[in-house]
Parts: structure tokens; C-alpha cells; sequence
């Protein structure tokens, strides 16, 4: 029999009864297990941002070069784009809670192995496995946590889940201060201690992902319905108790038609032939935000020394990083409450805005004014970028979910985020030889254009999801009445 072929049938209520949960301490415990991932994200980026310097010595560093610190930048998002795609179509086939396990071990290695690191080769390949460990888990944990939230919290949730990168950011950037500090710590293991902090958190969120549970939905398609039918009223009898509700029947169905797999025809006939515009609209958020943040973010701090006589880049990056936390976390209930479509489109025609006039003043910014700027601008992209993966996550059927996650992310991410660092690692040093900074604004005006591009194609071809089931949204490919 085809691994594709139909090996049941069934009429389930547990998308349904999913949704009409109200908000409980055991959503709490999703977030935590799930959506720390983000804050290892954030740690492991920002401090190679915040060690540029310290890893371009050669006696206590890896004698790095300003280009070979934004190729690291790219070797990082390249193993990410590849490990999402890799990761992504086991998550679909193999469930959510097997991958997001096994992803978080890959990045446990690879930032434990960079702390290791005795040359730049041996750093590049840290950076990639650790990088590819990172995207599997984008995949893995966006469609495990949509699945598992509410309809009425999706939103929210989800855009303050992804914007939990910049509490990462901020701690990396601290963190770094003391442990780069030649008189605190000797400079020749500090820095390897950074890499380090990353898996101890890692470690931490693994005993804690323990107890999440597999998606009820991935196993009721999957014919293995008896185990999400225990789960959901696991989740049921838990919410109750801890907090004192009584949960009414629900009387939505849906009928599915079990498959153990999807095959990847069936799955590229779904984003191309039956989703184009959701497709384009996808990838166009994708491409603009990779190339906004991972352009500007990887070589900020390297911005900050090389021509803003900036010492200690930490403080700055705390104060952009939490800037960009506080942005997520203000405008994320807006996309329940407003509606998709008008939040994504403003964050990110406001953002690209700012950006390009960021580029245009950019010679007369000092590195005060340069921050401000920046946290001003990323207050909205913060939300503006968060909210890619809550499209991707929400507006294709549930047996594509995490490998169309993966293939947007790998996709747009290829575009901006490692033609990004490259290019300013380039127009660094470019700028470096001129003695010239505003010769690194044309990396602003293209990731402002992109963004502003970004939110036209929003205006246009974005999906009113708010507040909508996901089956609703996206009817299962194994749906009785699903789009052919």
C-alpha cells in the first residue's frame, strides 16, 4: 500500500474543542517548552554580533576578518535554511514532538562544539550545524504551537512567541559585557563561555519540552486518533481543575480521511497550484524581513566599533533588543484584534519607511542616535517579521504546515538573510577603507524596499485569518471536502 493512501476514516471534534479552550496555566507550559527557542535564537545571534572584536584577535580569538564575520553570519543561516527544509518534511511526517526534540539536540552540539573552536574553519562548521539545529526547530515549534493555541489567541501568542528572540538578544548583549571584559574574565575563554551560555539554556528547555504533548491534530490524520483523543482530554480534565471552568460540548466536526504520509507532489501541488497568491504573499514576507534583520542585526555591533568608536557594544544592543521585545509584545494582540491583513501591511510599510530614512540620515548619526533610530524602526518589524511565520504557519493545510514553514523560511531566508550579511560585511569594509560609514546605506534602502514591497504585496494578497480555525482557514488536504 502507498504510504500515501487512505488507511482510514474518521469524524473528529478536536480541532474544535482545541479552539474553544479559554486561555490556561496549561497554554503557559506550551509557551515555555516551545517558545524559548526563540531566546537561544536570540542569544546565539547576538553574541556573535557582540563578539566581532574580540573573535578578530588572533592571540585570544580566531583571528576573524570583518568579511569572514559576516560569511559566519551566512554559514549560520545557510545551515538554518537547509535544516529547516531537512527538519521540516520529517515534522510532517514523523510529528511535531519527535523533531522539536531532536532539532533542539542538533543545537545543543553545535553551540557546545563552537565553544571549542581552535581555528575559522572549524568555527564555520559549528556555526552551521548549530544554525541548522535553529531551523528545524523554526519548523518543528511554529506548527506545534499554532496547533495547540487557541484561534482567539493564535495571533497574539504566536507574534510575542517569535519576538521572544529579542529577550535573547538583550540577555546575550549583557552577558557578553562582563565575560569580553579583559579584567573580569581572561579574554582568551570568555568568549568560548558565551557560546556555552547557549547550551545551558538549551539543556534547561529540554527538560521542560518533556512534557509537551504531540499535536492532537498531526495524530488524528495520521490514524492514530485513540492517542489524540487521550491527549485532548488530558488537556481538558487540566483545565478544568487548575483553573476552575466547566467546558462546554462543542458540535463541529470534521471528516477526515486518515494517511500515514503526504507525498511531496501532493504537497508542491498544494503551495503552487492551489495557494499561488498565499505563496507569493509568503515569500515576499519572508524575503524582506530575513534580509532587514539578518543584514542589519549581524553586523550592528561591528557598525557600532569600526566607525562609531563604540568599545562596549552590549548596552546598545540590550536597548535595540528590548525595544524590539516591547514592539512584539504591544502590537501582537492588534493582529487578533485589528485583523491580519491591516497589521502586517503597517508594520511593515512603516518599518522599510524608517529604514530608508535611517540610511538617509546615516551620516550624521552618532551611535545614540543610530540606536534610537534603530529601536524606532524595529519596534515595528519586530512584529512585521514575527508575524511571516504566523502567515506560513496558518494559511496552508495541516499536512504541509511545517514543511511550508521550512520552505518559506529556507527560501526568503536564502534571499535576505545570507545575501545580507555578506553584503554588509562587504560594504563594511569598504566603508572601512573610505572612512566613509554612509557607504553602508545601500544595504539600508534595499531592506527598506523590501519591506515596503513586503507589505503592498500584504495589502493585496493577505488572508483574514483572525480569530478563524485553522481547519477553516486551510481545509486538511484529508478533508472530505478539501480543494483539489
Amino acid at each position: 500500500m502507498s504510504p500515501s493512501a487512505e488507511i482510514g476514516r474518521i469524524t473528529t471534534d478536536i480541532p474544535a474543542r482545541m479552539d474553544r479552550l479559554p486561555w490556561a496555566r496549561w497554554h503557559w507550559m506550551i509557551v515555555l517548552g516551545l517558545g524559548t527557542v526563540w531566546i537561544l535564537d536570540g542569544l546565539e545571534v547576538t553574541i556573535v554580533g557582540n563578539l566581532s572584536d574580540v573573535l578578530k584577535d588572533g592571540d585570544t580569538g580566531l583571528g576573524l576578518t570583518s568579511s569572514q564575520i559576516g560569511l559566519a553570519g551566512a554559514v549560520y543561516v545557510a545551515g538554518a535554511c537547509l535544516g529547516a527544509l531537512f527538519f521540516g518534511q520529517l515534522t510532517d511526517r514523523f510529528g511535531r514532538k519527535k523533531l522539536f526534540m531532536l532539532t533542539l539536540l542538533v543545537y545543543l552540539i553545535g553551540s557546545v562544539l563552537t565553544a571549542f573552536s581552535m581555528n575559522p574553519m572549524f568555527y564555520f562548521v559549528c556555526r552551521f550545524i548549530t544554525g541548522t539545529g535553529i531551523g528545524g526547530e523554526y519548523a518543528a515549534i511554529n506548527s506545534a504551537i499554532d496547533e495547540l493555541i487557541p484561534a482567539k489567541y493564535r495571533g497574539r501568542i504566536d507574534i510575542t512567541i517569535n519576538g521572544s528572540f529579542w529577550v535573547g538578544a538583550a540577555a546575550g548583549s549583557l552577558l557578553t559585557i562582563p565575560l569580553t571584559n579583559p579584567d573580569t574574565v581572561n579574554p582568551e575563554f570568555g568568549w568560548r563561555f558565551c557560546f556555552a551560555l547557549g547550551a545551558i539554556l538549551g539543556f534547561g528547555v529540554l527538560f521542560v519540552r518533556k512534557n509537551v504533548p504531540e499535536s492532537p491534530r498531526w495524530l488524528f490524520i495520521h490514524g492514530k486518533e485513540d492517542e489524540g483523543e487521550r491527549i485532548v482530554k488530558d488537556i481538558e480534565r487540566r483545565v478544568e481543575e487548575q483553573d476552575d471552568v466547566t467546558l462546554e460540548p462543542v458540535d463541529e466536526t470534521i471528516t477526515i480521511r486518515q494517511r500515514r504520509t503526504i507525498s511531496m507532489a501532493e504537497i508542491a501541488h498544494t503551495v503552487f497550484a492551489l495557494y499561488p497568491k498565499r505563496t507569493v504573499l509568503c515569500l515576499s514576507l519572508f524575503a524582506g524581513q530575513a534580509f532587514l534583520y539578518n543584514a542589519f542585526f549581524f553586523t550592528y555591533g561591528d557598525t557600532l566599533s569600526t566607525f562609531l568608536d563604540v568599545k562596549q557594544t552590549g548596552w546598545y544592543i540590550a536597548a535595540f533588543a528590548v525595544s524590539n521585545f516591547v514592539g512584539a509584545l504591544v502590537l501582537g494582540p492588534l493582529f487578533d484584534r485589528v485583523g491580519r491583513i491591516p497589521m502586517i501591511s503597517g508594520t511593515y510599510i512603516v518599518s522599510g519607511l524608517l529604514l530608508g530614512l535611517a540610511g538617509l540620515l546615516l551620516g550624521d548619526l552618532s551611535a545614540l542616535t543610530l540606536t534610537i533610530f534603530g529601536m524606532v524602526v524595529f519596534f515595528f518589524a519586530s512584529a512585521g517579521a514575527s508575524s511571516a511565520y504566523l502567515t506560513a504557519s496558518e494559511v496552508f493545510p495541516m499536512e504541509t504546515r511545517a514543511l511550508c514553514i521550512a520552505f518559506f523560511y529556507a527560501v526568503g531566508t536564502a534571499i535576505g538573510g545570507i545575501a545580507g550579511p555578506l553584503l554588509f560585511g562587504r560594504l563594511i569594509e569598504n566603508a572601512t577603507e573610505a572612512k566613509d560609514i554612509t557607504a553602508i546605506a545601500i544595504g539600508y534602502f534595499i531592506g527598506a524596499a523590501l519591506m515596503v514591497g513586503a507589505g503592498v504585496v500584504a495589502i493585496f494578497l493577505g488572508v483574514k485569518a483572525e480569530g478563524e480555525s485553522l481547519e477553516n482557514i486551510a481545509r486538511p488536504l484529508t478533508a472530505e471536502d478539501a480543494p483539489s
